[in-house]
């Protein structure tokens, strides 16, 4: 072991409830809706809506979902990311690193992931939010609520945070992989399909005035648009797109998971499969990169609400491309990650 002591590595996904039970179900939402990076409006009008309105009336409808997510290893995006460390441990060895999964709202805890790692004595802390596209509401709450309970701390290691990966050449090669298990000639089209975001957070993350004001701006990565979440997921995409050697017309880059009236980043998912299906599109495969673990909006709004709704349509079939999971091309491709990182330059 260094004398100087151990990187540790904290692997941050966004959450999960502890069951699909009603009561659980409502104490993840209630927390993950709370935070004002998600829903960015004043706080007192934050709290009436999310206590008083979506919380107690989501919950019994996301507890339905839940209850068909959920398998004998428990949540899906748990248990892969229980795998995804053991994988890193293993590679990494216990010499030089130790590593902690938590999740951003619920179970295991921000905080109770760092207190484990601080009894190791930690000399550089290295966190690794698992969102390939950088966003206020995901990748910067999870550096926001790390550095607030840091601050507590009265010995703060050097901190490395990661901000996104959306470029990295294994975690692509993997979808390419997996969607290679598919004859992809045998699909009308290919959508690349990402959560949504309200577009009012894209342009407070801009600070050059430049989003949704240049038409194809999201179409390459510049200076001026290199943390927008939708340019991140483009280029995600094209990258995919170029290994399976894609038409450009042959795919489609969409968001899904809208929540409420106001405009979220476009085109929709669900507008795109009834276009499709009007336009004799039968059979559609779908790729959701944003996420690394297949989940609820993977496995069930792809696969279930999705397929429900194009067949509404006129459609016939959806094919979901797996995530990343606990492939061990991604095991190991986390792990060049975290050591390329364990020896840059401290930044935070």
């Amino acid at each position: 072991m260094n004398s100087k002591g151990k990187i540790g590595v904290l692997m941050v996904n966004l959450g999960t409830p502890d069951s699909p039970g009603r009561y659980d179900v409502y104490r993840y939402l209630k927390q993950f809706l709370l935070d004002k990076r998600v829903i960015d409006i004043p706080w007192i009008f934050r709290q009436i809506l999310v206590r008083g309105l979506i919380a107690p009336f989501r919950s019994g409808s996301s507890s339905k979902l839940y209850k068909k997510l959920w398998t004998e290893n428990g949540s899906p995006l748990l248990y892969y990311g229980e795998r995804l460390v053991e994988g890193l441990r293993e590679q990494l060895g216990e010499d030089d690193y130790v590593v902690e999964l938590a999740m951003r709202y619920q179970n295991p805890s921000i905080d109770s992931a760092l207190e484990k790692l601080n009894k190791q004595n930690i000399r550089e802390l290295i966190v690794f939010p698992l969102f390939p596209h950088y966003a206020s509401a995901s990748t910067g709450s999870v550096h926001e609520e790390v550095m607030r309970l840091v601050g507590k701390q009265l010995a703060i290691p050097n901190i490395k945070m990661i901000n996104s990966f959306y470029d990295n050449e294994d975690m692509v090669d993997v979808f390419v992989k997996n969607a290679r298990q598919f004859d992809l000639d045998s699909y009308d089209h290919i959508i690349f399909s990402y959560h949504g975001l309200p577009q009012s957070q894209l342009k407070k993350t801009d600070n050059c005035n430049h989003c949704l004001k240049v038409e194809g701006c999201c179409n390459a990565i510049t200076e001026k648009n290199q943390f927008c979440y939708s340019a991140q997921c483009h280029a995600t995409s094209f990258l995919i797109a170029d290994k399976l050697n894609l038409d450009r017309a042959k795919y489609t880059i969409s968001y899904q998971s809208r929540l409420g009236p106001d405009p979220w980043v476009q085109p929709y998912t669900i507008k795109v499969l009834e276009e499709l299906a009007n336009k004799g599109a039968k059979r559609l495969l779908v790729f959701s990169p944003a996420f690394v673990s297949d989940c609820l909006e993977t496995i069930i709004e792809i696969t279930d609400e999705y397929q429900e709704e194009f067949e509404e349509f006129g459609g016939e079939h959806i094919d979901l491309v797996p995530s990343l999971n606990d492939d061990p091309d991604w095991i190991s491709g986390v792990v060049k990650m975290i050591k390329d990182e364990s020896k840059s330059k401290v930044t935070a």
